[in-house]
């Protein structure tokens, strides 16, 4: 595990690569939760990671999905909606420093979720397309989902 020191490094001279999913219910709501931690706090966002070194995508994909959402990627078929790049003038660590995320993007539909983490998000709305479109605290990257 890499030390805050090194990861700060990281950061401030390399882009991140994260996973994030679009979780769908039965009547195509988007699940989003208000993120706790910089970048975008206090925005509603959808739910991910980054990969770490050597993860394999289909490991990042799996450890992710349990830790931030509770589910098994066995149970899902994650459909890849391409990539997309997330710029931020902030980072977790520190206002000075901006975080760049190549981000891959991957949609599941899913029945139902329960006990949602509390650790990047702390409350989570199921949104219409139109209601994330038109909100002022979603975050533009996460409208960019579904341009």
């Amino acid at each position: 595990m890499l030390t805050l020191e090194t990861f700060k490094i990281i950061i401030e001279n390399t882009p991140l690569i994260s996973i994030d999913f679009i979780i769908r219910d039965s009547e195509s709501r988007v699940l989003l939760g208000k993120r706790v931690n910089k970048p975008a706090f206090d925005f509603l966002f959808t739910l991910g990671g980054r990969v770490y070194k050597d993860e394999k995508l289909e490991n990042a994909k799996k450890r992710i999905l349990k830790d931030e959402i509770g589910l098994n990627l066995e149970d899902y078929n994650p459909k890849f909606l391409g990539v997309f790049e997330h710029f931020y003038n902030d980072s977790f660590m520190d206002d000075n420093i901006t975080t760049h995320y190549v981000n891959l993007a991957y949609e599941i539909n899913v029945s139902h979720i329960q006990d949602l983490p509390k650790k990047q998000h702390n409350e989570y709305l199921w949104l219409s397309l139109d209601e994330i479109m038109n909100s002022s605290t979603v975050h533009k990257y996460v409208k960019d989902y579904f341009k």
